[in-house]
């Protein structure tokens, strides 16, 4: 029986934990998001949301309006997920498709998602076909504008929770700085807990190199985007000199970089956003190829669509967690001794609260 995409609303939100936060490359103002809802001709919402943080409001916002009138002028069924993504990116191919069009394609894609399993009363991962085993999370932060106090309150409720391993930001113009806080972390939350770095691209290879070497004593589980996602070679040189096991993958667009580095031995860990790659077909062609090298899949920061696609993919290592949306939604994601337990409710699981959604016009 069809049920055809009726209606499309656009919203902004914004976390209830908004504050300014810094990593090695960027200041960021504002914790905020956009939201896609669909509404079917059977009256079926379905939500997919992109993080914005402060960045660009006006070409993000018209993007999505953009997209709005190409799903109005365009018939869906809420299922017909590949056919849409097909025809926008023909439509979009002449200012190219990687950028903020992907996101707007990919937003609508999960928003898809969610109607379609709600259509059929069925969660996400059951539908996909679940693997049986159980996502672990690690609690995500550390920033580089943190007091030293507040980076060991973050940790240590994290490990107060449950969580077994937490990662944080290095990339500070003083690399004693990082080395301190990271042994300060170590001695906060024991040996029990494992620690990852994050460098946001923030350093070059003989600084990268040099920090994991000197962080060896501390017991570094893997170090995220040491250097530009674009220096394949520099990631291959270092892993070679150090031996530390490497993470990247949220800023790509496609599996190029995956392919490279895989080539190189230069990779450890898979990270692919599921906005940025262009959806949930996108996201699981990317892990089943990672796979096919026996690398496995730890997604970056959607927890909430990543932990539901992590259950039904054969290599999954566990998510990313943040809690910015948690106090904008109607069901927050349960977390027991460091894994993330299942949604049981249809689609995604979860909906945006109606009174923290601004709507666009």
């Amino acid at each position: 029986m069809s049920n055809y995409i009726k209606d499309i609303h656009l919203y902004s939100a914004v976390s209830k934990m908004s504050r300014p936060i810094a990593d090695a490359t960027h200041e960021i103002s504002d914790i905020k998001f956009y939201v896609v809802e669909l509404v079917t001709e059977k009256g079926i919402k379905g939500q997919g949301y992109l993080l914005s943080f402060h960045y660009s409001p006006e070409a993000i916002e018209g993007a999505l309006k953009d997209l709005k009138r190409f799903l109005t002028e365009n018939r869906f069924e809420v299922n017909e997920v590949i056919r849409m993504k097909q025809l926008y990116e023909a439509e979009c191919e002449y200012f190219g498709n990687p950028g903020l069009l992907r996101w707007a394609q990919a937003a609508a894609n999960v928003a898809m998602w969610d109607a379609w399993a709600k259509t059929l009363g069925q969660p996400i991962w059951k539908l996909l076909g679940s693997n049986g085993k159980k996502i672990p999370v690690y609690g995500s932060g550390g920033w580089l504008n943190y007091t030293d106090e507040e980076l060991l309150d973050e940790v240590c409720r994290y490990k107060a929770r449950g969580f077994t391993a937490v990662k944080v930001k290095v990339g500070s113009p003083d690399m004693e700085r990082d080395l301190r806080r990271m042994r300060m972390v170590r001695e906060a939350i024991g040996d029990s807990m494992r620690i990852m770095i994050d460098a946001n691209q923030g350093m070059d290879v003989p600084s990268a190199i040099k920090l994991s070497n000197l962080a060896k004593d501390i017991g570094i589980h893997w170090f995220e985007e040491p250097v530009a996602n674009t220096d394949f070679a520099g990631y291959e040189t270092v892993r070679a000199k150090t031996g530390i096991s490497l993470a990247m993958g949220e800023r790509e667009y496609s599996d190029t970089a995956l392919l490279d580095l895989i080539r190189r031995n230069a990779l450890d860990l898979w990270q692919p956003d599921i906005i940025r790659i262009g959806g949930v077909e996108a996201w699981r062609e990317s892990a089943a190829l990672a796979n096919a090298y026996h690398i496995p899949c730890l997604p970056h920061y959607y927890k909430d669509y990543d932990v539901p696609l992590l259950a039904t993919i054969a290599n999954p290592c566990g998510a990313e967690s943040f809690d910015w949306i948690d106090g904008i939604i109607d069901n927050t994601m349960r977390i027991e001794n460091g894994y993330a337990i299942l949604r049981d409710g249809a689609g995604w699981g979860f909906s945006f609260k109606e009174e923290c959604l601004n709507p666009i016009q």
